[in-house]
């Protein structure tokens, strides 16, 4: 895959297309027959006007039925992301990085993962984001200045792997 990124573009590593995968199933395999059992014993219950466990359950329905779509919707229209066949040189989708703030000693490791995988606490920051954007198609010892609330910050790219 090159630097460039299309800005409408769905990528996964393959991990996060896995753990996707898997929420799919789970969802499909235990949570919808779940929610059908709860919703035939509510409709059983009788007056389905003033059933708060049928609102309930139709609720919930409407939510699972919607993560369901989005899920396949990312699946299928997702670029997974070939790790093998990547340029370490430089950083892309997929690569750890490892930067360091100007005028700090903390060293910092991000993953470069698509919008749909991006979780800063597991420090997996999207291609997307003003960090990601800037860190895309950078070498080791290159500078990254990026635009935050507080003014300018600049990172220096360390390692990539």
């Amino acid at each position: 895959m090159d630097s460039q990124v299309g800005a409408n573009a769905h990528y996964l590593t393959p991990e996060g297309a896995r753990a996707l995968r898997e929420e799919l199933e789970h969802l499909k395999n235990v949570k919808r027959p779940d929610l059908a059992a709860r919703l035939r014993h509510a409709i059983q219950q009788g007056d389905l006007s003033e059933n708060a466990d049928y609102h309930a359950a139709k609720e919930e329905q409407g939510f699972l039925e919607g993560r369901i779509l989005e899920l396949e919707r990312l699946l299928r229209d997702s670029v997974i992301l070939d790790e093998s066949s990547q340029n370490i040189g430089r950083v892309r989708l997929g690569v750890k990085v490892t930067v360091v703030e100007q005028g700090l000693d903390d060293h910092e490791v991000f993953q470069l993962v698509g919008r749909a995988e991006a979780n800063p606490a597991q420090g997996k920051i999207s291609n997307e984001s003003p960090l990601g954007r800037a860190l895309i198609g950078k070498k080791v010892g290159d500078m990254v200045r990026i635009a935050a609330p507080g003014g300018e910050t600049i990172f220096k790219v360390v390692k990539i792997e």
